[in-house]
């Protein structure tokens, strides 16, 4: 079994958004649930956000359009930037810091 420790528990915006940290083939993902509302991350490293469940919307850059990314679909967050998100219905998603 193993080493449970090496996961790394977050919780955001009063709990609305959970997710478990974690390394796979020496890199750092997160999983995680995005409960209905509107929130904004800022970015130390780029990341790829890849929807598993339901739909976010996300808009990237200061000024830039909403746009959906229903399950199965990505979008790129570059590094030291920031990005809103917005769920309708609870959502998952897989972050890969690239």
């Amino acid at each position: 079994m193993r080493d449970m420790s090496a996961l790394k528990h977050n919780t955001y915006f009063e709990g609305r958004v959970v997710s478990v940290g974690f390394e796979r083939l020496g890199r750092r993902m997160t999983v995680g649930v995005i409960a209905p509302g509107e929130y904004h991350f800022n970015t130390d490293a780029a990341e790829r956000m890849t929807v598993v469940s339901g739909e976010i919307f996300a808009r990237i850059g200061q000024g830039a359009d909403w746009r959906g990314y229903p399950a199965g679909t990505a979008f790129e967050v570059a590094a030291k930037s920031g990005f809103d998100v917005r769920s309708l219905e609870p959502s998952a998603y897989l972050c890969e810091f690239l």
